[in-house]
């Protein structure tokens, strides 16, 4: 049977996506996936040991109860685990909007998690929200999290897709390019079709993720958001979701508005809303910041008595 497109170059990768450890069989994927989270966690206990909470003072001081002037890298047990509701709602919302016509017939699959998936950047978000929630009950500043979160975040979903491409997941359209790539193994493939040549579309995804990682990096080290107030986070999933909008272009899911598939929409919301949020950050700073150098010096309180003799209160002295 000839090949349904014609090819000039591909990748081929024929090998087992299982991996059999102790007699117990594991997708290579999910062993991949594992590392990348432990990884991330890593990298963001490092960021927060270095995020000091007070910026008046260095990160390895200590304040009036000996406690370090840094962020608590054991919270991010707790961040990590209050993060999970919001993702699974997020992801599960947005895999709905995906599939939307399938959902409207059969509502009551919508919480049958058994069926379908999540979608990535609406858990994301619903993931950042709960995430923030959990941070004010531990007492930590918000900003400071969001700021110390981001690059883990970036590297997480990096390492994520690179992972999918060790599973035969999230395979793009067919194409007959130089890099495009099959499994023309046995599988299990995570991807229908898997031995068709298309687009790498996971593994483009991954490296615009490497791409923002590296740019909001250049932000960082040049000065910028020296404040940690969170500003870093919304430009760096700004920057990450237009990155995913654009790779979106080569996924095989339908165009549904517009010219436009699903998830280049939500992505698109995301990073407008995002460049939103900084960008109205950034007014009400500038606006109180101009505020407190206009405001004129305090006046004295009128209860206080230029300096001279301490002459004795008349309502003390003795009656005659």
């Amino acid at each position: 049977m000839p090949p349904l497109i014609p090819v000039t170059a591909v990748i081929e990768l024929t090998f087992s996506p299982i991996a059999t450890i102790g007699g117990v069989d594991l997708r290579i994927e999910t062993l991949a996936l594992a590392a990348v989270i432990f990884v991330s966690l890593v990298v963001a206990a490092l960021v927060a040991r270095q995020t000091p909470i007070d910026l008046a003072r260095p990160a390895s001081a200590l304040d009036g109860d000996g406690e370090p002037n840094h962020l608590r890298a054991d919270d991010l047990l707790y961040l990590a685990a209050g993060a999970l509701p919001g993702a699974v709602a997020g992801g599960r919302l947005g895999y709905v909007l995906l599939h939307l016509d399938y959902f409207s017939a059969n509502s009551g699959a919508i919480l049958d998690l058994g069926q379908g998936g999540f979608q990535l950047s609406l858990g994301i978000v619903g993931g950042t929200l709960t995430a923030m929630v959990t941070a004010t009950m531990l007492g930590g500043t918000i900003g400071r999290w969001m700021h110390a979160l981001i690059v883990p975040l970036l590297v997480a979903i990096a390492g994520g897709k690179l992972a999918m491409v060790l599973g035969g997941d999230g395979q793009g359209m067919p194409w007959n390019g130089t890099y495009a790539t099959a499994y023309p193994g046995p599988g299990p493939w995570g991807s229908l079709a898997p031995g068709i040549p298309s687009h790498p579309a996971q593994a483009y995804e991954a490296a615009a993720t490497l791409g923002v990682l590296f740019v909001l990096l250049v932000v960082l080290t040049a000065g910028a958001f020296s404040r940690r107030g969170g500003g870093a986070f919304l430009l760096g999933i700004a920057l990450w979701a237009v990155a995913r909008a654009a790779v979106a272009a080569t996924w095989r899911d339908p165009v549904t508005v517009g010219p436009l598939r699903m998830d280049q929409v939500l992505s698109l919301a995301i990073a407008t809303g995002a460049l939103a949020l900084l960008a109205a950050i950034a007014l009400v700073r500038l606006v109180r910041d101009r505020g407190t150098e206009a405001a004129p010096a305090p006046a004295p309180p009128s209860d206080v008595r230029p300096a001279g003799p301490d002459w004795p209160d008349p309502s003390s002295r003795p009656r005659i």
